[in-house]
């Protein structure tokens, strides 16, 4: 409200309101008195309508009327829409659009309830229902905020804590949909933050509050609460069932001190009922342990936990049930809690275990039921010391039954658990010296063992004898039910074989039989052994139950996981080979030489030409500055001859000195074509062959030899060299001992590669003083690359060099000139350009412009025949005044330059050239030659033409407006080169290539106020982009605080941007914990988005490689179908055709395969064309996409992933199994998952009884972390599907669209064991209810299934650098490729 005798535009109305007035509390009268006698100055507002008053309202009396004149004099009353929405809001208010939403739903009306406190006022919101049928009204509680966010609601006026009050109600029952589009800007933003709200408490298991239907959820949470009271007074038999039931005891446990609200064990448990169910078979799961307990490596790095992080582990494991010594252990052994937890339920024999981590219905002891009974008590036997009932089964089987010799290895095994390696030979004596035979002492121990032991002693069989100990405690419990027994083995009495069987842990069994053999070694030379063994465990067994010793003594026998015991082979690290430093000895010789090559004639002809140059006017200014500064930034417009000129002043200069021999110059450039271009010039103006004096290096292709001085490489190049040194600063300095000059060319582009660069370079050059470091621009923006090497004052000095341009005057002509230059028109079969909202209308009546008229009608794309026409308008003009020259044309992207040359080549005069930097070198070269007699030289580029690369001849340019750019696009979380408009500063680069030879034109195909409206320049590719790969990179160097690397980038990224590209690193498997992994290490070095990078090094391993480098391009493309408008329907049953059911990217690389085989069988094209016609299939894409895979290939084996003779001929066209590769096609998009809700099975009577019914398509519900409910999009293939092949109970999506709901598309349906293998980190449950992966998809299952998964992983990561360290070898039979795969196929289950 305004203050009384003040004047305020908008005032806020007084709480008198029309609201206030509909409920006639005590104080809304004390508000209406207040309100009725207004003073001088202040107005109220009456309405919550945005409609002019009709007369009185609420019983409020009218005041006098006044004159017009006084009211007038006054300010104008403001509406509500100006006081809630802004005067310029012309849209609906908060609580108009609750009251439409609950007249939509058939719900009463809102109900507000306003409070005024010392803080403002506040209002509640309560909503009702009325039952159609009963009449019977529902009404809920009223929408509260928690108090982390009460003061949100607290408003100066009760107008706008009732708008307040409207927004949170609509975000509680319409969160799921895109409204606060439609809310007034300040209301618009609190969606955000009741976002982050939801967030908050969906984590706490509130999703409930955000149901779209709060009736129903109010009526399933009192059923819920109405079940927990019938079943409390149940609760005794409910906590007696719980010990064959793992996770409900501990949800009984824990209810006393959980939270309010009753019926604890249904909260614990609830949102673990419709969850996957995930199982593995006997057999499968055998199979591996047995692997693991041959592969597996606890910690491989090393790692150290603080003592801090020991102590809160041990605390924390404890209260969960396991044993203090064991928590101890695995903290010593483990590099975190993760881990530790995983080293426990492998290793604790399952009789041992906290009773959450068992699977459900265990018993110890019980088997599956046998046909082999002998056989089964055999096991039994042997299993009942404490030795895992699956290495029993497996040794009796490998002795063919041999009880004896079974319970001989397994006492080998436990003598060596723990130890590096097998040592039994203490056991393996030649015998005693006795001329007794080995029966009759036996016979003779026998009788002495029952005259000393009694009734203690018993014969359970010929060849078993068993002895009975007394006053055996285990804690609480005493006179524990204990015997040892003795086995006569093939070596008495050498070898004793002993055997407990007390009702103790297995693992103290263990460990007495363990110091019962030690201390039988001992007792070399005697006979009666087995008498002074029993003696020794009846004397010190309580003192072993007490201190059983650690877990790993025994583990190798106690658990089938365990690993075998093995001496840990640490992987040598291969010394990186730095170069040798720098010699800086002058040597005359090279003086002469190089004055001799001088001398030559072809040199002075070139030297004359390079005279010519702007750079060679501050020659000796540039030679001085670089020799007196460490740093010197070298400005220069386009053309000046910075890029040619400058590296050979710094060499000649050197070669003056005799130090050429010391030179080594490595040039960098952002583009391969450019650092090829440039190789070329430079080394034809230096008269020598490339790879001599001047070389180049590029990814996959290198020339240079002993005698090159001058190296121009991509950034890229340089950066692989010092990622791979070793991290550290001394590492880099030490890889660059060889380099003199480091050159960076094209810094003002401030690409992601080159702010990397000089993030790592500044370092090195305060520990090398004699590195020269030199930047170089097109922008005069030298100021803030100079302070960034001098803001750590460590006397790094730097100097500017400017070199002047030489252009001619060139002249600029727009949109509205060039169509009126070519006469241009549209008719009805033209294609459109783009839209600039009528940029140039003519002020006095535009709708009466024809030119005007054009380019409204003109679109957005870009307009072929506009640009043919334009090109010829310019080639006439040039030919009539006889000028020579060739013409530039700017546009964004390949397939835009193939199209317009298709175009332009039909003009007989002209001779049209591609250039981009996807051409080969040969084809490059081909812009600079000039064009044959008669024709005109027309070059289509992308802006590789800007600063990369100088064409001589050129007099005129057409710049399209357009480029592509590296963006973030977040519907697929995945960088993309898209096409946008370019920054007026590359503007500006392409109009000075008009004037370079003579004075030129520009012919821009935008308007001045489309042209006023770009960008001054482009904000650096570190701050538009996300930073996985780049904090990727500076780990793979070894960097470990990656956070504190980048905050000394020229432009260092949000903090909160690089946490959460690690975090996200993590989840795709890269990182483990702060550990790079083998894939890490992979991912680093592929040219490609990390998802796809994944697929193609997965692809690699388990033998579907050109499947997942096609998907991999696809995904880095586009989709190969089309779906035009006015035939959508036809497009999607074309692309049915295709589909088997198993996703939208298996789908798209069918229809590829078909394409690609037409073409290897040279079919013609006209003929393709036809094909891909018919099935709704763009030729362009497949092309690219055949492209994109190539250039993958390529990239594959320069890393070594695949050899370098493998050609993508050698794979197969269809993969052995598509359940693998839809799981790894899967596994590439995570954490961009989707949990599959099917309803409830229905089935239906027929002649063999009860069928299932398939669920109809739209009672299958998906959800996702971020969103909730989500949608398939209706072009996906799997729209109508009514189920999903391979048990699929997870989706995972490329693309999510935001519209009137969320939709996702690009989808591949997977089962439980995929995530298991591919998705984010495995954590267990410690309630016993089964596993979280990625932090929110659950799997009802075993604890221990999680943890043969999660170690199964760390075997696959092995295998990569295997498959790194030998690119040859044949992975495919490898057992750990044949149990992921059987994983996946049969979903764990047995075949």
């Amino acid at each position: 409200m305004a203050k009384k005798g003040t004047k305020t535009s908008a005032p806020a109305p007084a709480a008198a309101s029309s609201s206030a007035a509909s409920q006639p509390t005590s104080k809304s009268k004390k508000d209406s008195k207040k309100a009725a006698g207004p003073s001088e100055g202040d107005f109220i507002v009456f309405s919550n309508s945005d409609k002019e008053p009709k007369g009185k309202r609420g019983g409020a009396k009218a005041g006098p009327s006044k004159p017009a004149e006084e009211l007038d004099a006054g300010p104008p009353k403001p509406t509500v829409k100006q006081i809630i929405g802004g005067h310029s809001w012309t849209g609906k208010l908060p609580v108009n659009l609750l009251s439409e939403h609950c007249q939509k739903q058939k719900w009463e009306r809102p109900d507000y309830n306003t409070i005024k406190t010392k803080d403002g006022f506040s209002v509640f919101v309560t909503l009702s229902a009325k039952n159609p049928k009963t009449q019977e009204v529902t009404t809920l509680p009223p929408f509260k905020l928690p108090p982390s966010h009460v003061h949100l609601a607290y408003k100066p006026t009760a107008l706008e804590a009732k708008h307040f009050a409207a927004t949170y109600a609509l975000y509680r029952v319409c969160s799921m949909k895109n409204m606060h589009m439609t809310l007034p800007p300040d209301y618009r933003s609190l969606w955000k933050e009741f976002e982050a709200l939801k967030k908050q408490d969906v984590k706490e298991g509130k999703a409930w509050m955000y149901e779209a239907d709060p009736f129903q959820a109010q009526r399933e949470r009192e059923e819920a609460k109405a079940a927990a009271e019938k079943k409390r007074a149940q609760l005794q038999a409910a906590k007696e069932k719980a010990a064959n039931e793992p996770g409900v005891s501990l949800a009984f446990r824990g209810s006393g001190s959980g939270g309010a609200g009753g019926g604890g064990a249904h909260n614990v448990m609830r949102g673990w009922a419709n969850v996957p169910k995930i199982e593995m078979g006997n057999k499968t799961r055998s199979q591996l342990e047995d692997l693991l307990r041959r592969e597996t490596v606890w910690n491989p790095n090393g790692v150290v936990m603080s003592a801090s992080q020991k102590a809160a582990i041990v605390k924390e494991f404890k209260d969960l049930g396991f044993r203090q010594s064991h928590i101890e252990e695995a903290v010593e052994e483990c590099k975190d809690r993760e881990e530790a937890l995983e080293w426990l339920l492998v290793h604790i024999p399952e009789d041992d275990l906290p009773r959450w981590a068992l699977p459900e219905k265990y018993s110890a002891g019980v088997t599956v039921a046998a046909t082999d009974l002998k056989r089964e008590g055999a096991i039994t036997r042997l299993a009942q010391s404490g030795y895992s009932i699956d290495l029993c089964r497996k040794l009796l089987a490998l002795h063919n039954g041999d009880e004896a010799k079974a319970a001989e290895d397994l006492q080998k095994l436990l003598l060596a658990s723990g130890s590096e390696s097998v040592d039994d030979s203490s056991q393996d004596a030649d015998g005693l010296d006795t001329w007794r035979d080995a029966d009759e002492c036996w016979e003779e121990e026998m009788a002495t063992l029952e005259a000393c032991f009694g009734e203690k002693f018993s014969k359970t069989s010929p060849e078993i004898c068993e002895i009975k100990l007394e006053g055996v405690k285990n804690g609480s419990q005493t006179n524990v039910d204990a015997r040892v027994q003795f086995r006569k083995s093939e070596q008495y009495p050498t070898q004793v074989i002993l055997a407990m069987v007390a009702a103790l842990p297995s693992y103290i069994k263990l460990s007495v039989i363990k110091q019962a053999l030690a201390y039988a070694l001992t007792l070399e030379g005697e006979e009666m052994k087995i008498f002074y063994v029993a003696s020794w465990v009846q004397e010190n067994i309580n003192d072993i139950i007490e201190k059983p010793g650690r877990i790993r003594e025994v583990a190798a026998v106690a658990s089938a996981a365990s690993e075998e015991p093995k001496k840990a082979v640490k992987r040598a690290r291969r010394a990186p080979r730095y170069p040798k430093p720098i010699n800086w000895s002058p040597d005359p010789r090279s003086t002469e030489e190089w004055r001799a090559r001088t001398e030559t004639p072809s040199y002075k002809k070139m030297l004359y030409a390079r005279q010519n140059l702007p750079a060679w006017q501050v020659q000796d200014y540039l030679i001085q500055t670089v020799s007196e500064n460490q740093v010197t930034i070298i400005s220069g417009e386009t053309g000046s001859g910075k890029s040619t000129q400058s590296v050979q002043f710094i060499l000649d200069d050197l070669y003056s000195k005799g130090l050429g021999k010391s030179a080594n110059i490595i040039v960098t450039q952002p583009r391969r074509i450019s650092a090829l271009g440039l190789a070329d010039r430079v080394s034809d103006e230096r008269c020598s062959q490339v790879g001599q004096e001047v070389g180049y290096s590029i990814r996959g292709e290198s020339k240079t030899s002993p005698n090159t001085r001058i190296t121009f490489v991509t950034t890229g190049v340089l950066l692989r060299r010092l990622q791979t040194s070793g991290g550290r600063v001394e590492d880099v300095v030490a890889s660059l001992a060889d380099v003199s000059h480091v050159v960076v060319d094209e810094v003002h582009e401030r690409s992601l590669d080159t702010d990397f660069l000089l993030a790592i370079i500044r370092d090195v050059l305060y520990k090398r003083r004699d590195l020269k470091l030199i930047l170089m621009s097109a922008t005069l923006d030298a100021a803030s690359f100079k302070d960034y090497f001098t803001v750590d004052g460590k006397n790094v000095s730097v100097g500017l060099v400017e070199i002047s341009g030489r252009t001619y005057p060139v002249q600029d002509y727009y949109l509205d000139d060039v169509i009126h230059m070519t006469g241009f028109s549209i008719g009805n079969n033209r294609e459109y350009y783009y839209d600039d909202n009528a940029g140039s209308k003519s002020k006095d009546d535009p709708n009466d412009d024809p030119i005007n008229k054009i380019i409204q009608r003109i679109g957005s794309r870009i307009n072929y025949d506009l640009l043919v026409e334009t090109v010829c308008a310019i080639d006439s003009e040039l030919a009539e005044t006889q000028k020579a020259g060739g013409i530039l044309i700017f546009l964004p992207g390949v397939a835009e330059i193939n199209r317009a040359c298709n175009a332009l080549r039909a003009v007989p005069s002209l001779h049209v050239l591609p250039l981009h930097a996807s051409l080969e070198t040969k084809e490059q070269k081909r812009v600079f030659a000039s064009a044959p007699p008669g024709k005109r030289k027309v070059v289509i580029a992308t802006n590789v033409a800007e600063t990369s690369i100088t064409i001589d001849d050129i007099v005129a340019v057409i710049d399209s407006g357009r480029v592509k750019e590296t963006s973030f696009d977040p519907q697929n979380n995945m960088r993309k080169l898209e096409e946008t408009w370019a920054s007026r500063a590359a503007c500006k680069q392409r109009r000075g290539r008009a004037g370079r030879v003579q004075a030129g034109k520009c012919y821009k195909l935008f308007t001045r106020n489309l042209e006023m409206q770009m960008a001054e320049r482009l904000d650096p590719e570190i701050r538009r982009v996300p930073l996985e790969q780049l904090c990727l990179a500076v780990r793979a160097m070894g960097i470990k605080d990656v956070s504190h690397f980048l905050s000394r980038a020229p432009t260092p990224p949000e903090a909160t941007a690089v946490e959460a590209s690690i975090t996200m690193l993590r989840r795709m498997g890269a990182l483990d914990g702060e550990e790079l992994t083998a894939l890490g290490q992979q991912l680093a070095m592929i040219p490609a988005d990390l998802r796809c990078g994944k697929l193609m090094v997965y692809g690699s391993i388990f033998g579907c490689l050109d499947d997942c480098v096609t998907i991999a391009a696809i995904l880095s493309t586009k989709s190969p179908f089309v779906s035009p408008q006015e035939k959508r329907e036809e497009a999607k049953e074309a692309r049915k055709r295709f589909s088997q059911g198993d996703g939208d990217l298996l789908t798209d690389l069918r229809a590829f395969q078909e394409w690609n085989d037409q073409m290897l069988e040279r079919m013609g094209q006209s003929r393709v064309r036809a094909w891909c016609g018919d099935n709704f299939l763009n030729y362009q894409t497949l092309s690219d996409i055949a492209s994109t895979r190539s250039q993958y290939y390529s990239a594959l084996k320069e890393m070594g992933i695949i050899p370098h003779n493998y050609s993508e001929s050698n794979s197969s066209q269809q993969t052995k199994s598509m359940a693998l590769l839809r799981a790894l096609t899967a596994s590439a998009f995570s954490p961009q998952i989707a949990r599959i809700q099917f309803p409830d099975k229905k089935f239906a009577a027929s002649m063999t009884g009860a069928v299932e019914l398939d669920p109809e398509a739209k009672t299958i519900k998906f959800f996702s972390q971020e969103n909730g409910r989500v949608f398939i999009h209706p072009s996906s293939t799997l729209f109508d599907s009514q189920g999903f092949t391979g048990n699929a109970s997870f989706m995972s999506y490329f693309t999510k669209i935001a519209t009137s709901k969320i939709f996702i598309r690009d989808l591949t349906p997977f089962n439980a064991y995929t995530l298991l293998l591919f998705s984010g980190a495995i954590d267990l449950d410690t309630q016993g209810r089964g596993l979280v992966v990625d932090g929110w998809l659950r799997l009802r299952g075993w604890a221990r299934i999680g943890v043969l998964v999660s170690r199964l992983r760390g075997l696959i990561d092995k295998l990569i650098t295997m498959k790194v360290e030998n690119p040859s070898l044949d992975v495919e039979k490898n057992d750990i490729i044949k149990t992921v795969v059987k994983l996946v196929e049969l979903d764990g289950l047995d075949a």
